[in-house]
């Protein structure tokens, strides 16, 4: 076996799902090469393998040009910050993961400021088969590897000369497929997951449609529970929300128990994101919803080059889950769908055989998190 020279890896996250991964990828590289050095900037999890954060990952939980615009002036403080913190503490490699408006701004001024800058490698490839499809050649100027989660994403970046690898989702090796039902309230209710999102500005923009719903599938059904997996930060925001909802509310902040409680759930409405692909792999049946600030949502629209936007659809390029996006987020028409795969064994049939071809595809490759340590600790 290979001996691997113990490296410093300087790690940016901006959001949960990338707070995930960066966790997974440190517990990878701890098993590879022990003495490993890490910093940067991170949420929880990856905390807990050993980070100490520069600051609050929640600093860059924003998106969409209304919501930066009030929070510029601290994004570019925070730029700086990282951009500084690199350059004082010169590791081997700098891995950033997703967020890519903050990490490639990071990763450019690095590249200005530095005549041998470290090693600089990006952890999920941005959506270029959906849209901004120029941003590939833009990313192999400054980039010198990308981590791909899904098997049709490397050659985008290939064809622009930048070293690219599939390396699985990690979400495959996250516990999900061993996971057994959480016990949650009365054992003959029926369970809707209710998944809000992880962003302050998101979760204000869609509650009031979310509620809506939850109140149209109580006027139909007599027995029926809420379940509301949630960050322990959002608690509660969530708390508040939900303080009229008149069916028991179960909500769930454990991030271990986070699949268990996933698959209680009968159906859900979840926000559009990487919830979505979450509940497809716990064999959830669900519906996504989203709604954007409308100036965002005019110049989004415009890009756009695919179909769909939940990424089950995408892989197979038909539509498996339900979306309700922006004009279509209506609260009505949720909760007929909701319904209607409560009251359908077909329909709920229909998505989890669909469910099963889209794991067998993020499941091709073995332990994507150990893939991605050993590429980066090779670098």
């Amino acid at each position: 076996m290979l001996q691997i020279t113990p490296k410093h890896i300087y790690l940016i996250a901006g959001e949960a799902s990338g707070d995930f991964l960066g966790a997974q990828l440190m517990k990878a590289m701890k098993a590879q090469s022990p003495e490993t050095k890490f910093s940067g900037i991170g949420g929880e999890l990856m905390i807990e393998q050993g980070l100490d954060s520069l600051f609050s990952m929640t600093d860059l939980s924003v998106m969409g040009i209304s919501e930066v615009l009030p929070k510029l002036k601290l994004l570019l403080k925070r730029i700086k910050q990282a951009t500084d913190n690199i350059i004082e503490s010169n590791p081997d490699v700098v891995v950033t993961i997703d967020a890519p408006d903050f990490s490639f701004r990071v990763i450019k001024a690095l590249k200005k400021r530095m005549d041998e800058p470290p090693k600089c490698v990006h952890y999920v490839a941005p959506t270029v088969w959906a849209w901004r499809p120029k941003r590939a050649k833009k990313v192999a100027k400054f980039l010198d590897a990308m981590i791909c989660l899904f098997d049709f994403e490397p050659r985008y970046f290939e064809d622009e000369g930048l070293n690219a690898i599939a390396v699985g989702h990690p979400m495959m090796e996250s516990g999900v497929l061993k996971a057994r039902e959480a016990s949650i309230g009365e054992a003959d209710t029926d369970k809707v997951g209710i998944f809000f999102g992880s962003r302050q500005g998101e979760i204000k923009r869609i509650s009031p449609v979310i509620l809506e719903t939850m109140r149209k599938i109580e006027d139909n059904k007599k027995r029926v529970e809420f379940i509301i997996p949630t960050l322990p930060h959002l608690k509660e925001t969530i708390t508040a929300l939900v303080q009229d909802v008149k069916s028991p509310v179960h909500i769930m902040t454990d991030q271990e128990d986070k699949w268990s409680v996933f698959k209680a759930c009968d159906v859900a409405l979840a926000v559009s994101g990487t919830v979505g692909l979450e509940l497809a792999v716990a064999n959830v049946p669900h519906v996504i919803a989203y709604k954007m600030n409308p100036m965002t949502w005019q110049i989004t629209k415009r890009l756009i080059r695919i179909e769909f936007a939940h990424l089950a659809n995408i892989m197979m390029d038909y539509e498996i889950v339900p979306e309700f996006i922006q004009d279509e987020c209506v609260s009505e028409d949720i909760a007929d769908e909701l319904l209607t795969l409560l009251e359908t064994a077909g329909n709920q049939r229909n998505q989890t055989e669909e469910f099963t071809k889209i794991r067998k595809r993020m499941g091709s490759l073995e332990a994507p998190s150990k893939n991605a340590a050993d590429y980066i600790l090779r670098l």
